[in-house]
């Protein structure tokens, strides 16, 4: 693929997204920005949940991981969708009933000032560090399309695409991030099975064929049950998956923001059941596509493998252009909603939660929301440019690892908060936060020595939830209840 195809691929893609932000985002007021007047259709969301739940780094990743990993992440999604549900019948009604702008607002209601800040800070941590790097990935692929060929540097490329995500995030703010990622949804699922046609069609293989050469195929292998170290190991996938989606979901202000939108709390239930059984299929059609390209490497003698297998086999002319265009247009699309999505959630609740704005007037508090958005914006592509001068892989697994750390304190307070009925010593409650993924962090590393071998997975997200709550059982106030 050009540079001058690219090039005209990315701006055409931007030029819809602005004029979807544009119409989103009329007349948008503060509440608009926050939770989009609590006005949405449920499906709509449904729809754009897909999306939501999918980066850049998703686009490549699944597709080049059933080389190693076969189709057990399809474990994993199934402990998704589960989680889907308990987010649908638990935790949001909660939020509704308590009409909630940020869902770390609850924190406070149920222990107090502290708590509130602790949750909000862990969010913040988690997000733009998630944020960061995904994006950062989704820069590079852009980066060796575009800027190198045209001899740009990167900075102008981290600069180019925060101004995008900026500018698109700026006037609607959830309402326009819900209409970009529905765009990024139908981008999604129209690429993938259309890259499936091309690709089956360029190994020789006829529509019908697809299903018996796929699903014969040792790589499609869904379930593992025999070894218990195996990172792939069902009941370590299904569980993990199950905790991972109610934490880095249900608990996180990026992705309950839009589904704080809907007109009232079984709207957002629906939306949140329907969008959990899509997502189980569309990610099946990544795997299957991901069969398919490995199959294609090996029939063009490609060798490659992982995150590169998708790029390399859409742009490097094997298969007509219109495979690398739509390539292009599934990861743009994909990168730019959730950078927009998480810049959204970033301002939202720094505003709310850290700034406390929404104590003040409509006036005040959307100059401070303005500032605030341009500050994560900011931020946010500081951090891109620093993991591309740190130039490390090891850096940015590091990177996601602390962020999963993050999400366990916040999973453990929320689950307190709704089995427990005792009251806490909230002034403490940061102290907890912070000793739950220390000690979460110690057991991992030792865990072959103490615990007979055992390698720790997923479930390190379960450990640290629990290490938490337990901690909280420490400052229970004695014969102090709340009222349910």
């Amino acid at each position: 693929m050009t540079p001058l195809i690219a090039i005209l691929v990315v701006l055409a893609y931007l030029a819809l997204l602005f004029t979807i932000s544009y119409l989103a985002g009329r007349g948008a007021d503060n509440a608009g920005f926050f939770v989009g007047g609590r006005q949405s259709n449920w499906f709509i969301v449904a729809l754009a949940t897909i999306g939501s739940m999918m980066s850049g780094v998703t686009y490549v990743s699944v597709p080049g991981m059933v080389a190693q990993s076969s189709f057990s992440y399809l474990q994993m999604v199934m402990g998704f969708v589960v989680g889907q549900f308990i987010i649908a019948f638990v935790l949001v009604p909660i939020y509704y009933k308590l009409n909630l702008v940020s869902i770390y607002q609850y924190l406070q209601s149920r222990f107090g000032l502290r708590s509130y800040q602790t949750g909000a800070w862990f969010f913040f941590v988690s997000k733009m560090l998630g944020a960061g790097v995904r994006l950062y990935l989704v820069c590079l692929t852009l980066q060796l399309l575009i800027f190198d060929p045209l001899h740009l540097p990167f900075a102008l490329n981290v600069l180019f695409t925060m101004l995008a995500v900026w500018i698109y995030t700026f006037r609607g703010g959830v309402k326009s991030i819900i209409w970009a990622d529905l765009l990024k949804t139908i981008c999604l699922i129209t690429s993938v099975v259309l890259c499936i046609y091309y690709v089956a069609r360029g190994l020789g293989y006829h529509v019908g064929d697809l299903w018996s050469v796929i699903w014969s195929n040792d790589m499609s292998q869904v379930f593992f049950v025999d070894d218990i170290n195996d990172k792939r190991f069902f009941p370590k996938q299904f569980f993990a998956g199950v905790f991972t989606m109610i934490a880095t979901s249900g608990l996180d202000q990026d992705l309950m923001q839009r589904n704080l939108s809907c007109r009232n709390s079984w709207e957002s239930t629906k939306n949140m059941m329907v969008s959990g059984i899509l997502q189980f299929l569309v990610v099946t059609l990544f795997l299957m596509l991901g069969v398919l390209l490995y199959l294609f490497a090996a029939h063009v003698g490609l060798q490659c493998a992982g995150d590169q297998l998708f790029t390399r086999i859409a742009t490097g002319g094997y298969l007509p252009l219109v495979v690398g265009v739509l390539f292009l247009i599934g990861l743009v699309a994909a990168s730019m909603g959730a950078a927009g999505s998480a810049l959204t959630a970033l301002t939202t609740s720094f505003t709310v939660d850290i700034l406390r704005a929404n104590q003040d007037d409509e006036q005040a508090t959307g100059r401070k929301r303005r500032l605030v958005h341009i500050l994560m914006a900011v931020l946010m592509g500081l951090f891109i440019y620093v993991f591309h001068q740190l130039s490390s892989r090891s850096v940015i697994d590091a990177v996601y690892t602390l962020a999963s750390y993050t999400y366990g304190p916040l999973l453990g307070l929320f689950a307190f908060g709704i089995i427990m009925k005792n009251r806490v010593r909230d002034p403490f409650i940061p102290v907890v936060a912070i000793l739950s993924p220390i000690l979460c962090f110690i057991i991992d590393t030792h865990s072959v020595q103490w615990l007979g071998g055992y390698h720790f997975s997923y479930e390190l997200l379960i450990m640290n939830a629990l290490l938490t709550f337990l901690g909280l059982c420490l400052l229970i106030r004695r014969g102090e209840k709340v009222t349910k």
